[in-house]
């Protein structure tokens, strides 16, 4: 599959078996999930640019390099928000603008219903983060807005995507690199990732 990346890290490995499990209560899980974006991050943005710098250090110059791409974070609401933490870590300057969409639950189409970017991007890298591409419409429609808004450069970073949804994003967005920690099964008839981990909003926010 070009441009879908799965992780082959063991860490990612270890605590995504942890996240899975119906053990996990919610104060662990949002952990877990925090955890295991930092290390896909890490992996996403290997190829971020950079430029190189010069460091004075206590015992002379150094070389070094700084990033020359602006980042920008956006994860889709409200599973997606337990993914911002971890990467703001790593990247304290990047920016975060939120888009909210919901699966209609007889459809299982991709609705809008918040959007709050301004008039022009002031990033020229967008990862959208979710933990679950499932059927891969909120996806689509997350990237059709990014492009619309004039976003050079986009990745995706979820937890664990189904291959109906892999396919999806991959017809109608070629371009755009999926990061993932695992791939599944297949959907339910009602559009949820098997054996997957259940509902990642809920199980993050404890209203499952």
């Amino acid at each position: 599959m070009s441009q879908v990346f799965i992780s082959q890290h063991p860490l990612v490995a270890h605590k995504l078996a942890k996240l899975r499990s119906t053990q996990t209560e919610p104060k662990k899980f949002r952990e877990l999930v925090r955890e295991i974006t930092i290390l896909l991050a890490y992996e996403a943005t290997a190829d971020l640019q950079i430029q190189p710098v010069e460091v004075q250090t206590p015992l002379g110059t150094a070389p070094g390099a700084e990033l020359l791409e602006k980042i920008g974070l956006v994860p889709i609401l409200r599973a997606g928000l337990g993914m911002v933490e971890g990467i703001w870590e790593m990247m304290p300057s990047a920016e975060v603008w939120h888009i909210g969409i919901y699966r209609d639950e007889k459809t299982l189409k991709p609705v809008q219903y918040y959007n709050k970017l301004p008039t022009e991007p002031r990033v020229s890298v967008c990862l959208i983060l979710d933990p679950m591409l499932a059927t891969g419409g909120s996806a689509v429609a997350t990237v059709d807005i990014l492009k619309q808004w004039g976003v050079r450069r986009i990745k995706f970073v979820g937890l664990i995507g189904a291959p109906e949804g892999i396919h999806n994003m991959q017809q109608h967005h070629p371009d755009v690199p999926i990061h993932l920690a695992a791939v599944d099964d297949h959907l339910n008839e009602i559009g949820y990732i098997v054996p997957g981990l259940g509902d990642a909003g809920d199980r993050q926010f404890g209203t499952g």
